[in-house]
């Protein structure tokens, strides 16, 4: 058999151990955050049945969903294929599953088959990988982590400020700069009414969604694809360049769309929760940015985004108020919000402004050296005493070389090498060496552990 060059598809990576602990770093920072706010853990398959997913994100995010193949010979099944057919026919016919494109479909599937076990308004948090089958790039992955939490119940605007102080709290602690960006679909909506057509939200939506990726003047070749007229386009353009501070934006707003009751109520909303962050006292800036659309389909109201100010990346952090995504799985009128965490963006945006904590380099924190089979009997009861103080250690696997031992602790970043030969196990103590600095110094396990603790 020829040898087979390792590979992996584009769009998905390995993580290296000590990837791998700082992304974990990252999982459990989020984790820590969402529970002080009183949100609870779920978690859902990685694939759904494709009528589930379909349909959920517009036309565009229906392309990028991963199909399974059914199993078995398809082509050879009792029913044949029809001669025309088209390929979103065909994949619901070769395809019965697929893998979650995000995390807030599955979630309202879970609500409504799960509904009798819940709390209302329950709040929950998931953090898993999803999948879309996008053209890899920059911070553009086709095998990504989100990190979600969710409010489901309640058309409390209460819940759009809480989760923009837990957006806060989370880029604060992780040390990121942010710009959180607000909207409401509301708004959009009105204005596709103020322009002449409601009909056209999602053409509206799609388009704006593009703003910051292909530019105002590609955007407004799109929306004069898409049917608007070039006075209805001529129209949007000054709202499109709003800037100043966001009372004045509500002015004009409110003078455009005075005759579309959807309209003004978006507006009321995010004047709501405008005032509500007011009295939060954020680190991190906010702003209403009209350009903000968030292209999925089943937001309905406040939509929000958040980018590094720091870097050249994407959003790192996005979500919204849904409404109706309940309904479609049979339980209407039950409202939610909720926005996620993109952990491989965030993960390149610290990575790139060197922002990991230089104490989460590591795991183990102190390598015993082994001397001979006598001496790794007694450091066993050692490495015990210290794993039972959650402090991890290990000991080198052979009576190697003190250079081959010494440069798997430095390789591996360990701090601490303890040496423990046949003085140290007349008298009881342990010879300790700093890796850092090269000292050597004599103590007991009972020193030695609040070090460690240290």
């Amino acid at each position: 058999m020829p040898v087979q060059r390792p590979s992996i598809p584009k769009g998905t990576r390995d993580f290296l151990p000590f990837e791998m602990v700082r992304r974990n770093f990252i999982f459990e920072t989020i984790r820590g955050i969402f529970q002080l706010y009183g949100y609870q853990p779920i978690e859902t398959p990685a694939m759904e049945h494709l009528s589930s997913l379909m349909g959920k994100y517009g036309e565009e995010g229906d392309k990028l969903l991963f199909k399974i193949l059914n199993s078995g010979d398809f082509l050879d099944s009792s029913t044949p294929l029809p001669t025309s057919v088209s390929s979103k026919e065909l994949a619901l016919k070769i395809s019965e599953k697929g893998l979650r494109y995000d995390l807030t479909v599955p979630l309202a599937r879970f609500v409504v088959q799960h509904q009798n076990d819940l709390v209302f308004p329950f709040k929950r948090y998931q953090i898993q990988p999803v999948w879309r089958a996008d053209r890899p790039q920059k911070g553009r992955y086709r095998e990504f982590f989100q990190c979600d939490v969710d409010a489901i119940g309640s058309d409390s605007l209460l819940y759009e400020a809480e989760l923009i102080r837990i957006v806060d709290d989370i880029f604060c602690k992780l040390g990121i700069k942010v710009l959180i960006r607000l909207n409401n679909r509301k708004i959009l909506a009105g204005i596709a009414e103020s322009l002449g057509d409601a009909s056209k939200l999602t053409d509206l939506t799609i388009a704006l969604d593009k703003t910051d990726k292909i530019g105002s003047e590609k955007v407004n070749e799109e929306l004069s694809q898409k049917g608007f007229s070039e006075e209805a386009i001529g129209r949007l353009q000054p709202l499109l360049q709003l800037e100043g501070k966001i009372s004045h934006k509500f002015d004009i707003l409110t003078e455009f769309l005075k005759d579309s009751i959807t309209g003004l109520k978006g507006l009321e909303e995010m004047n709501q929760v405008r005032e509500r962050l007011k009295s939060l006292d954020l680190t991190n800036k906010f702003d209403f940015d009209l350009r903000l659309a968030r292209g999925l389909n089943y937001y309905t109201g406040t939509i929000i985004e958040v980018k590094a100010l720091d870097a050249e990346m994407g959003s790192i952090c996005g979500g919204g108020r849904y409404d109706n995504l309940t309904g479609i799985f049979g339980l209407p009128g039950v409202s939610g919000v909720g926005i996620s965490f993109g952990a491989d963006r965030i993960y390149d945006v610290m990575n790139e402004l060197d922002l990991f904590p230089q104490t989460i380099t590591t795991t183990t924190k102190a390598l015993f050296v082994n001397f001979g089979e006598k001496e790794e009997r007694y450091c066993n009861s050692l490495l015990k005493a210290l794993r039972a103080e959650g402090l991890a250690a290990e000991m080198y696997p052979d009576q190697a070389k003190m250079k081959k031992q010494m440069d798997y602790a430095n390789r591996k970043n360990i701090p601490w090498v303890v040496l423990i030969g046949e003085n140290e196990m007349k008298t009881g103590k342990l010879t300790i060496k700093d890796m850092l600095t090269g000292e050597q110094n004599e103590m007991t396990i009972q020193e030695f552990t609040g070090i460690l603790k240290k």
